[in-house]
């Protein structure tokens, strides 16, 4: 049996990261010259995807709502989700005798906040705090029991929009990315020891530029953001059996990534939507000095980039009710599963609606993911897995 542990996409983060920037991004509002328009699309709560907004793979989970820089005036909106993962394999009888590993993908939760203020007609400004990336696995069942991984980050975020004229705008800032990991592989995997890694937190900065073209007459938006990547440096402990062997810096690499993002109106009260995203996760490997010495290999990575497709509808049904739906799609590529990682790609549909009442919007939505079956190395089969999620954005205009 390989002690080779991969952590390449936690699925839990599938659905957080559709749910979360479906409802971060739902509230659009436009420039629009055109007040029947643009009362349309505001109440057609479109999960617009206007940036880096909802990468399922590597172990993406809530970016930023960059949709807020387009909302007329100040605004404020906060943004909640719960992702329940089910996902377990069935161990050969050569040589784990046959069994299930169990759900081995764990539930979560997440928030995120954005606040948007207009300094005047051409300027705003937006401060973001979400969770942009994370992992949650860990075995209950049969030969892998005990291996288990663990990823929790924060970001900060400040941003720019310059309104250049009424069809350009541009947009950029910085992120603070604070993150933290630990990761144990139980003695079945690591020659009859029980290894664990375990990171202090480490906060790095990046940047991201943007810019949009609108024709508000239309309700069209085509935007191109960039965020660029950064490198944690992680001070590592690790231990064999409970013992420190060795602490050290493990240096991991987060990706940048490229988003297009467009959205029209196609007839009264109903707006189309679609993004397409590119994240360089083939950068992100895990490799601390012991365990590489040890068995000449990294304890955890992604072998290859991830692209992200995205189309939906949104549709206006009176001046306060609004629904929307979506479909995403993420290919697999056929290669061997990671045992954290047991699936190779994703179709996830979501649904859900927006209402207005007093000034306040609030936005529900449900997204059900079927994910890809796959074979690890050591031919556990995982297969007819899924994940649920829900979310629920509280958006106000002052």
């Amino acid at each position: 049996m390989t002690s080779r542990i991969e952590v390449e996409r936690d699925v839990a983060s599938r659905i957080d990261a559709n749910v979360t920037h479906s409802l971060g991004s739902i509230h659009e509002e436009i420039h629009d010259r055109d007040e029947d328009m643009k009362n349309a699309i505001t109440a057609s709560a479109t999960l617009l995807l206007t940036t880096t907004i909802a990468n399922a793979g590597g172990i993406d989970r809530t970016g930023n709502p960059y949709s807020v820089l387009f909302e007329e005036g100040n605004y404020v909106q906060l943004s909640f989700s719960a992702a329940m993962p089910d996902v377990s394999g069935d161990y050969p009888a050569v040589p784990f005798g046959g069994g299930s590993t169990e759900n081995m993908a764990e539930s979560y939760f997440s928030a995120g906040v954005a606040l948007k203020y207009e300094i005047n007609d051409q300027i705003d400004l937006a401060v973001m705090l979400n969770q942009p990336y994370g992992a949650d696995a860990n075995y209950t069942g049969g030969a892998y029991t005990g291996l288990a991984a663990e990823w929790n980050s924060t970001q900060l975020s400040v941003l720019a929009k310059y309104q250049a004229s009424d069809a350009i705008s541009v947009y950029g800032g910085l992120r603070a990315v604070q993150s933290e990991a630990t990761i144990t592989i139980p003695a079945a995997l690591f020659g009859g020891n029980v290894y664990t890694a375990e990171t202090e937190s480490n906060t790095q900065v990046g940047y991201i530029v943007g810019a949009a073209f609108e024709k508000p007459e239309i309700a069209l938006r085509v935007g191109l953001t960039y965020e660029s990547g950064m490198t944690h440096d992680f001070a590592t402990e690790e231990a064999v059996n409970g013992t420190t062997v060795l602490e050290s810096t493990t240096d991991i690499e987060l990706p940048q990534s490229v988003t297009l993002d467009f959205q029209s109106g196609v007839a009264e009260d109903t707006l189309v939507f679609g993004s397409i995203r590119w994240s360089e996760w083939s950068v992100w490997e895990v490799r601390p000095a012991y365990y590489e010495g040890a068995t000449g290999d990294r304890v955890t990575g992604i072998d290859d980039d991830v692209i992200t497709y995205r189309l939906g509808v949104g549709r206006r049904i009176n001046e306060d009710l609004s629904v929307f739906g979506r479909v995403t799609y993420e290919a697999g590529n056929g290669a061997e599963a990671s045992r954290l990682s047991p699936t190779d790609g994703s179709t996830s549909i979501g649904i859900g609606g927006s209402y207005t009442m007093n000034g306040v919007e609030f936005t529900g939505g449900i997204e059900y993911a079927m994910l890809g079956d796959a074979t690890d190395a050591s031919g556990v089969e995982f297969e007819d897995n899924s994940a649920v999620g829900f979310g629920l954005s509280i958006g106000y205009a002052f």
